[in-house]
Order: structure tokens, then sequence, then C-alpha cells
């Protein structure tokens, strides 16, 4: 999962991003203070910093100036409604990567985070957080990349089974006993049907699957 921490002194702005960033699997911890933000900077290794301008106790570009000033290594995006090109030509100067003028569509944010991580991230490194399966029973749904997969309830059911028993070959048998929609599902919604419209959905060649093995003769493992 993605962390990142916003030094923004609006709660209920930080509360809404919150929310809408946790649909792609980003993790944000808002601080209303700077100081207390950039004591946070400091106690924990954050992917990503989303800064206000106009604070409390502290301008977000001085904000910038001890960032640069401690050596703290994180990628900033600078959000403020403030549109003076010398605000951002000197917050870009410091130490922001971005600069997103409020207001601003959330999901231009969510482009501009992965863009930011894509090229702070080392060559060759793999993304983890940005490939791995993401279930939300409480949505009953399923995120894939940062993306809600468009599933059916036996979709849903079958991949959540085989990612929360991952590394574990489950038997056909097993999964129609533990999905409560398989049970009287037509036969071509049978268990293998099904698992071929999943790996469509995630782009898993059934030849050569990444995520969903083929285990002759038994069933099906998830890996990761």
């Amino acid at each position: 999962m993605v962390e990142i921490l916003m030094i923004e002194d609006d709660p209920e702005i930080a509360e809404l991003l919150a929310e809408y960033l946790a649909k792609f699997n980003m993790k944000l911890v808002n601080f209303e203070s700077p100081t207390e933000g950039l004591k946070a900077l400091e106690g924990h290794k954050y992917d990503l910093l989303i800064l206000d301008l106009s604070l409390p106790e502290m301008d977000g570009i001085d904000v910038c100036r001890e960032i640069t000033q401690r050596n703290i290594d994180i990628p900033i995006i600078v959000s403020s409604a403030r549109n003076d090109d010398s605000d951002k030509v000197l917050a870009l100067e410091l130490a922001a990567d971005d600069y997103l003028a409020k207001p601003y569509n959330p999901r231009e944010l969510v482009a501009r985070i992965k863009a930011l991580l894509r090229r702070a991230k080392p060559q060759g490194q793999s993304d983890k957080s940005d490939n791995s399966f993401v279930v939300k029973k409480d949505e009953f749904a399923i995120y894939f990349k940062g993306e809600k997969l468009d599933l059916t309830t036996a979709e849903y059911e079958i991949l959540a089974l085989l990612i929360d028993n991952k590394n574990r070959v489950l038997s056909r048998e097993f999964i129609l006993k533990n999905t409560t929609t398989m049970d009287y599902e037509s036969i071509d919604r049978s268990v293998d049907v099904i698992i071929s419209r999943i790996r469509k959905k995630i782009g898993d060649d059934p030849r050569e699957p990444k995520y969903i093995k083929s285990i002759r003769g038994i069933g099906y493992k998830f890996v990761e």
C-alpha cells in the first residue's frame, strides 16, 4: 500500500481525499499543523507528501525549505489555491516535484501520484503496491492495480477465495463448497469457465498465467 502524508489545514478536504485515495490502495494521513507534519516525516518513511501552501504556523514554502535543509528524501506534490506564479516557481525550485492548483479533479491527483512514484522508483525495482490485489469485503469488491475490477458475484467469490488462500492449491470441489453462487450455476458457468473470465479481466495469460495457476487434475492456486 502506498503511504501518503498530507499537510492540509482543511480537515474536510483531507477526509474526502483519504476516502477517495483508499480506492486506489493509497493510505493518506493528514496533519493540519506543518510542525507536526514535519515531525511525522522524520519519524516514518512515507512514499509521498501532498502539501498545501497556506498553512497555520508556517507557510508551505517554508515547509519546502525545511525539508531541503533536513535532507528529507520524499516526492512532493504542492496542492494550493494560490495562483501566483512566483509561489509555484519557488516551491518547485526548493523541493516540490509537482504543483496542482485547487480545485482539481481527484482522479488527476491519483494520476500525478502514480507518475511521480514511477519516476522516484529506482530503475529495475518492481512496484508491488501497483500490482497488488486488495479485497474489500465490506464493498463486495476487489481492486487490482488500484482499479476496481468489474466482477460478477461468482467471479468475486472465486477470486476472493483464491486470494484468501494464496499459495494454497484449491480443488474445484473446495471452491464449489465455499462459494454461495456456484452450487446452482448452470454447467456453462462452471469453475473453469469463471476462472477463464477472471483471467481475462486481470490480463492473466491462460498459457502462462502469472496469478492463477492451473494444477492439473486438481484445481487452481493463486500466487502474487
